[in-house]
């Protein structure tokens, strides 16, 4: 185990995609992982120096949370994984869709912290990752209200990071762009008769094209590892060079100039 926080990981989300990348890779360098999943079968299971206990748990309800904290206790690490994504117009997308994307992706985040945050305030040591996206800072067409998940979760971290590090803790950001995991397959859609569907279907199926054809999820799970073994780690950190070159062009660019890009790359 090579991070200064502590060998007790909770990982959200943690029976697929990033998160479970994340288990593996703390669980190999010596961790012991709490992976929770709204489904998932519960058991441990060995892995690498380490272990992953699975844990079944439904990060947008609080008694559930609690439940598994009565089952995994204080841990020294936070990652934040879970989520899902929806496509639609900004316009008519159902906001009962909205609202539940909302409370898993933003509200879960929130949920979770209140319960596991008090242990490493008294201890005065603790890491909180949360797996945000480009598209925190590069607001996607037809990807609306994911987008604005992570522009809240960006600003959450930002405020976080500031009023809980004299407690020793740390709070950081994860930024994959297009990653391979199920993710893709798992993507809601909004209403067929939508005016805008045939537009949506065109930029979602642009999307998926480059998640099919992104980084593995390893590329996250070894930026958490990288993270974990910093004492002050950086904010936020965005994985790929040509995404960091992004960001880094988006600060300088005039917003018309950034749209017209965006509306090349999604709606052409």
């Amino acid at each position: 185990m090579s991070n200064p926080y502590g060998s007790r990981v909770l990982i959200t989300g943690g029976s697929s995609g990033l998160g479970r990348a994340c288990a593996l890779a703390f669980a190999k360098d010596g961790c012991t992982v709490y992976a929770l999943s709204r489904k998932c079968e519960e058991r441990e299971e060995p892995a690498g120096k380490g272990k992953i206990i699975s844990v079944r748990a439904d990060v947008t309800q609080m008694d559930s949370l609690c439940r598994a904290y009565e089952k995994t206790g204080p841990v020294d690490i936070l990652i934040h994984s879970a989520g899902f994504g929806i496509a639609g117009a900004a316009e008519d997308t159902p906001l009962d869709l909205v609202q539940k994307q909302m409370d898993t992706n933003y509200y879960g985040v929130l949920r979770v912290n209140q319960i596991y945050m008090p242990d490493m305030r008294r201890r005065r040591c603790g890491l909180i990752l949360i797996i945000s996206s480009v598209a925190g800072r590069v607001p996607i067409p037809f990807q609306s209200h994911y987008s604005s998940c992570k522009y809240a979760l960006e600003a959450y971290a930002e405020c976080l990071r500031m009023e809980c590090a004299e407690d020793g803790i740390r709070a950081c950001l994860i930024e994959p762009g297009d990653t391979h995991t199920g993710f893709t397959g798992a993507r809601k859609f909004s209403d067929a008769q939508s005016p805008y569907y045939e537009r949506c279907k065109k930029a979602v199926a642009q999307m998926e094209h480059d998640e099919l054809n992104g980084r593995p999820p390893e590329s996250v799970s070894a930026a958490a590892l990288r993270i974990a073994g910093k004492r002050n780690p950086p904010v936020r950190t965005a994985i790929g060079f040509e995404y960091k070159a992004l960001l880094f062009l988006q600060r300088l660019l005039p917003w018309n100039t950034a749209e017209r890009i965006l509306k090349m790359i999604y709606l052409k």
